[in-house]
């Protein structure tokens, strides 16, 4: 390994000395570090470079902050299949599963490629207006389809492979990777997916009829989800950063992605021990 690009959560107040830290550690080891323009100006020793440049440019990219920071440099990161090594700096995190006590262990047996990664789905969201292609997201977590605060409920007319499955009357709509099993998914009653299966789930919000539940189908799935109101204030996001608003008669199409992210796992903890200790299980 002899190139490693560095991001770190900038409102983190220990971030930019972590990172100037970590920097001079891989460059003690001899490896060229490469940093967002912003980050390197704050680290003060180290060249900036534009954030969408650099993982074309690295062996492998180490993400200071929490789930929201990855996410947002995987979508960077698109199809070159970059290894990302995410470090949780206090947060709630399930994808920033190392902690900063391991970082330098790990760190040490990274650079001599002694690692495993976790090879995790990404979707590919189409919104279609009118039959034309208007956008198009690629999406670790989730995409979301949710009406505005004063909005009513919302009637989404969902498709599964050419097949009607049901129209959900429901304040939004979640579909969701394993890997976004935890996040918007678990808050609104959806279930955990481990990362290694291959499914979505799509999980209603509020749903009006209580006997809308969420539902597994397989990631080989085409859904097409068409939203239907008029005058309302709906909202599509995707992994809850980026996204649009919609209009009625809209068609979101969700697939999974030829891309993938892949997450250097930490060798000191397992899947399960991630999910006891974030969701703090058999603590009373």
């Amino acid at each position: 390994m002899k190139r490693v690009g560095i991001y770190a959560k900038r409102n983190h107040p220990g971030a930019v000395k972590i990172a100037r830290e970590v920097a001079v550690w891989l460059q003690e080891q001899g490896i060229a570090v490469f940093a967002e323009q912003s980050l390197a100006e704050e680290m003060g020793s180290i060249v900036g470079y534009p954030g969408g440049s650099i993982p074309p440019l690295v062996d492998l990219i180490i993400v200071l902050g929490g789930d929201g920071t990855l996410i947002s440099v995987a979508r960077q990161v698109g199809d070159l299949r970059t290894p990302i090594l995410g470090v949780n700096l206090g947060s709630l995190g399930f994808l920033t599963e190392i902690t900063l006590e391991e970082i330098y262990p790990i760190l040490e047996r990274v650079v001599h490629g002694d690692y495993t990664v976790s090879d995790r789905m990404m979707l590919d969201a189409i919104v279609r207006r009118k039959g034309r292609e208007i956008d198009r997201f690629r999406v670790l977590n989730d995409v979301v389809i949710n009406k505005g605060a004063l909005a009513r409920i919302i009637d989404m007319e969902t498709c599964v492979d050419g097949s009607y499955l049901t129209t959900f009357k429901a304040d939004g709509l979640i579909i969701a990777t394993p890997t976004g099993s935890t996040a918007y998914n678990l808050a609104a009653g959806g279930p955990i997916i481990y990362p290694g299966l291959n499914c979505l789930v799509l999980s209603p919000i509020c749903p009006h009829m209580l006997t809308n539940r969420p539902i597994i189908v397989s990631d080989e799935s085409v859904i097409q989800v068409e939203v239907k109101f008029q005058g309302q204030d709906v909202v599509f996001t995707a992994d809850g950063q980026v996204g649009m608003p919609l209009e009625g008669g809209d068609v979101v199409e969700v697939r999974k992605s030829l891309s993938s992210t892949l997450l250097v796992t930490s060798p000191m903890k397992d899947y399960f021990e991630v999910l006891r200790t974030k969701l703090r299980w058999g603590q009373r």
